[in-house]
């Protein structure tokens, strides 16, 4: 059976062939759980079609949406899950400002284990089986102050294709981390390569599918799945 469920989206990111789109309940008595729709394709990526309003337009973190969802589909670390219905349209109920916003962001001690790193990344894996005794892979968190890098990480081997990577610090540690933000990332990669300052920002940070390396080990990603900037959201 059908059932609604109203969440302030705080993103909708690149994942595969389609899109994670994730957010916080919204509920009378404030803020409530995270709640990411999943398809029922391997990797759980939202087509287009599967996420659209009626007017065809697509769902922008900081709306408020209706989202018509079936039942929890948690896995691993991915306890937020649910799976959604493909027969019906999300509906946006309303925009959220700046000062609403920070009643749905979070503090925890850490973003989640810390301690290993990619090699253009700062603190931004975790080993699989580390990662999936987590008890949840979304979080809101607000910073201070935030570098976005452009730059073609694997130019030094013959692959420029360019990526855009948010850099910050979280309670005194460190992160480099990959954006899967579709929005930010045209906005970056239309400029030339470098690192550009965006002050104060509310970022949704998540961890990835699981990935395979080659040398048979498995681990998960933290990704900057969306970047809500201070400056240009309203009050």
């Amino acid at each position: 059976m059908t059932v609604v469920k109203r969440i302030l989206c705080l993103a909708n990111s690149k994942k595969m062939s389609g899109r994670c789109v994730a957010g916080r309940e919204v509920a009378d008595d404030g803020p409530g759980g995270w709640i990411r729709p999943v398809s029922e394709r391997p990797t759980e990526e939202v087509s287009e079609d599967e996420r659209q309003y009626q007017d065809g337009s697509d769902p922008r973190p900081l709306d408020v949406i209706d989202v018509p969802l079936i039942r929890a589909a948690p896995h691993g670390c991915q306890t937020e899950n649910w799976l959604l219905d493909p027969g019906y349209y999300w509906s946006r109920v309303r925009r959220v400002g700046w000062a609403e916003l920070q009643g749905y962001v979070e503090a925890p001690a850490t973003l989640w284990t810390n301690g290993r790193s990619t090699y253009n990344g700062a603190n931004d894996e975790i080993p699989q089986a580390e990662a999936d005794r987590l008890p949840n892979s979304l979080v809101l968190i607000r910073v201070p102050a935030l570098e976005l890098k452009v730059f073609a990480p694997g130019a030094d081997f013959g692959k420029p294709k360019r990526r855009v990577q948010a850099l910050f610090t979280y309670r005194h540690v460190h992160h480099a981390l990959w954006i899967t933000d579709p929005v930010i990332e045209r906005e970056l990669k239309a400029q030339p390569d470098g690192t550009y300052p965006l002050g104060e920002c509310c970022l949704c940070v998540s961890l990835g599918e699981p990935f395979h390396k080659q040398n048979g080990e498995s681990c998960r990603y933290k990704l900057v799945a969306a970047v809500m900037r201070r400056e240009g959201i309203q009050p």
